[in-house]
């Protein structure tokens, strides 16, 4: 107990990011002017810049491997010139810069223990998350909340390991007292051996419950603990391999990262078949790549091929001044897909002929529902009306643990209406006194979604809530409220 409040006395004892920015002045300036760097480059919207050139994302991301190592000094992307269209932003690339900058602060940095890694990791992607913007970038907040997790269950490891053990010789002993009366356990003596049932007093006092060394297990209710040591005692202890473990979990994450394409492509033909007719809307460099791997393999297969009608999308759909849509179907028609693009005024009237409906995704969020650019809440509408299935494609980093209270307005932002409206056209006296609302966002409910198809499997918007439980802490969800 001494050496646990000497390392908090010595150590990060809060997650205030002006403490630990005091903190990383004091014993590591380099990690700090990388830090300060990359928040830089971030509310610049330089980070993960691609062009529109399919060619130049094909090469990038040709779905076998989505990625590779990244040189964290190398923050923002060369955008090339060459590319047809204009520069738009890989998520997934942030998310990886973002993963190797906090690998890069963790790995060299002097904290001892997993509540000192715990304060640096959520300081900084505070930091991160407000210089990224929730409406902006939310996937920046999802892996922090992922690393965290990780963290938390490499500290509780030991523990749980320990309790194993302990659990092992509680049944050994149930066995030993029943042996003498017949050598054959009764039904008694077996359950009230379970852990759940164990009650010991004393100094080492311990009491075992169902779901105590489970992720979701909430730290915050303790009565001794304070607001910044909300920690169990185990967070406070030092562990001379826990730098290592903690290492190699980040690692796991960042492939996984790495791999996201790849899972995601290898289930497209899956979901797309011969002869299929796919709507999907505006500009998504995840849903491009699926659907190019979808008619790249049915070609190998040598079989026909599928229709895609592109839908040209509003605000928010990938294109310089909206309607992404345009760069998407001149994309999929150079990769050998038959593709026909239409306005979104058509979306109900070409709807009856449609098979599927595959929309990205920017955020998925915590009841199932989705959060996308601006039209595909009408494409889900279309479709719920015809009875046409809807599919998201989507990477796990983009699961968020947010709960739709606003409506249309989560994670929404209002954009300058000249994307649809050229301000001269506001001479014309009926015009005049119009209000042009352009939202940049759509929140899609998930009645509307029938399958999200992510790089670990596909599942109904009704198991998102397990996702969350499997890759988030609940102690994390609301750390950046």
């Amino acid at each position: 107990q001494q050496n646990g409040q000497e390392s908090r006395a010595l150590g990060l004892t809060s997650s205030d990011p002006d403490h630990v920015r005091k903190w990383l002045a004091s014993h590591h300036r380099r990690q700090l002017t990388l830090l300060d760097k990359f928040l830089l480059e971030l509310r610049l919207g330089r980070l993960g810049i691609s062009t529109g050139s399919a060619a130049a994302r094909d090469e990038v991301h040709d779905g076998e491997g989505g990625g590779g190592s990244m040189n964290v000094d190398n923050t923002a992307s060369a955008s090339s010139t060459s590319g047809r269209g204009p520069a738009m932003v890989d998520r997934r690339l942030v998310v990886l810069q973002t993963v190797e900058l906090l690998k890069y602060i963790m790995g060299p940095t002097s904290w001892k223990t997993a509540a000192e890694l715990l304060h640096l990791v959520r300081a900084v992607g505070t930091e991160l998350h407000t210089a990224g913007g929730m409406r902006r970038e939310p996937a920046i907040g999802n892996v922090i909340r992922r690393i965290m997790a990780a963290i938390r269950e490499e500290a509780q490891r030991e523990t749980l390991n320990t309790t194993m053990e302990d659990d092992d010789i509680l049944v050994r002993k149930a066995e030993t007292a029943s042996s003498g009366g017949g050598n054959r356990l009764s039904l008694d003596s077996i359950l009230w051996a379970l852990p759940q049932h164990v009650r010991e007093t004393g100094s080492g006092a311990r009491s075992h419950q169902r779901g105590d060394h489970q992720r979701q297990e909430s730290f915050l209710l303790n009565e001794n603990n304070s607001a910044e040591q909300s920690f169990p005692p185990v967070f406070y202890k030092q562990r001379p391999d826990l730098k290592q473990t903690v290492m190699e979990a980040v690692q796991e994450i960042l492939s996984d990262l790495e791999d996201t394409y790849k899972n995601l492509n290898e289930q497209s033909t899956s979901h797309i078949q011969e002869g299929d007719i796919v709507l999907t809307s505006g500009r998504s460099k995840t849903t491009e790549l699926f659907l190019k791997s979808a008619a790249q393999k049915i070609k190998q297969q040598n079989r026909g091929s599928f229709q895609v009608i592109v839908c040209e999308g509003g605000a928010g759909s990938g294109g310089a001044q909206g309607g992404g849509g345009r760069v998407m179907a001149h994309s999929l028609a150079a990769g050998g897909i038959e593709t026909i693009l239409i306005p979104d005024s058509a979306i109900f009237a070409v709807m009856s002929r449609v098979n599927k409906v595959i929309i990205p995704a920017h955020a998925v969020l915590a009841n199932g529902g989705l959060i996308a650019s601006s039209g595909c809440n009408v494409v889900a509408l279309a479709a719920h009306h015809f009875s046409v299935p809807v599919v998201c494609v989507s990477g796990i980093f983009k699961l968020t643990p947010i709960f739709p209270h606003e409506g249309q307005d989560t994670l929404n932002d209002l954009i300058s209406p000249s994307a649809v409206l050229e301000y001269s056209n506001l001479k014309d006296k009926h015009l005049s006194d119009v209000e042009f609302i352009n939202p940049l966002r759509d929140y899609i409910s998930p009645q509307y979604i029938d399958l999200y198809v992510t790089n670990v499997g596909s599942f109904q918007p009704s198991f998102i809530y397990r996702l969350l439980a499997e890759y988030y802490h609940s102690d994390d969800w609301d750390i950046f409220e």
